[in-house]
């Protein structure tokens, strides 16, 4: 099985025919997709400019898609190794319990679904890198009332989420499964309410 950097040399290579430069794009995103896969494909086709369902598409709109996704996928992985360098010293350091953020980043490792949009169509606008930095942010500091990513302040809690966890507070302006940990517990509590009146 190809890995990412493989895929990624295959969109690049003029010398591939445009079938497999798309499909291979695609696998890709079974390798990272920060917003899952149906989304980040939605999302990467939109700002380089091409259909979905495109079947023979610009070779430079795919390669400037590929190139979003790969500035997404370093952002992610420098943060994965800082997350690994800070367990390790907590460990060391006799701390072996596991915070909220642990347990939320064991759900995302490798980054499927960092952000995960539940509804393919309706995700951040931004690029992918600005995305992941404005998560990370938000996991690094205090947590707050509003999404990391739009500062959208209307979550919504829902439930049967295509994504594990199966149900938590969604932003109602760029969709992404907010995780958790980024929210106090007052928001948290304030997502599950409006939940609750919507579904009443």
């Amino acid at each position: 099985m190809a890995g990412f950097r493989s895929l990624a040399r295959q969109v690049r290579d003029p010398r591939c025919d445009l079938a497999l430069r798309r499909y291979s794009l695609r696998k890709c995103l079974e390798r990272f997709a920060p917003y899952g896969h149906r989304a980040t494909w939605d999302h990467l086709c939109s700002r380089a400019g091409f259909d979905p369902e495109d079947r023979s598409v610009d070779p430079a709109r795919l390669v400037a898609a590929l190139d979003e996704l790969e500035e997404a996928r370093a952002v992610w992985l420098a943060y994965e190794v800082e997350f690994a360098e800070r367990r390790r010293k907590e460990k060391h350091d006799g701390l072996r319990r596991p915070g909220s953020v642990d347990d939320w980043h064991r759900l995302t490792w490798g980054g499927f679904g960092v952000a995960w949009c539940d509804d393919p169509r309706v995700h951040p606008r931004e690029p992918l890198a600005e995305v992941l930095r404005r998560l990370i942010a938000a996991l690094e500091r205090e947590p707050g009332t509003a999404c990391p990513v739009c500062q959208g302040e209307r979550l919504v809690w829902r439930h049967d989420l295509d994504h594990e966890p199966s149900a938590g507070p969604v932003c109602t302006d760029c969709g992404i499964l907010v995780p958790r940990p980024v929210l106090t517990p007052g928001a948290l509590a304030d997502a599950r309410r409006v939940r609750l009146l919507v579904s009443a």
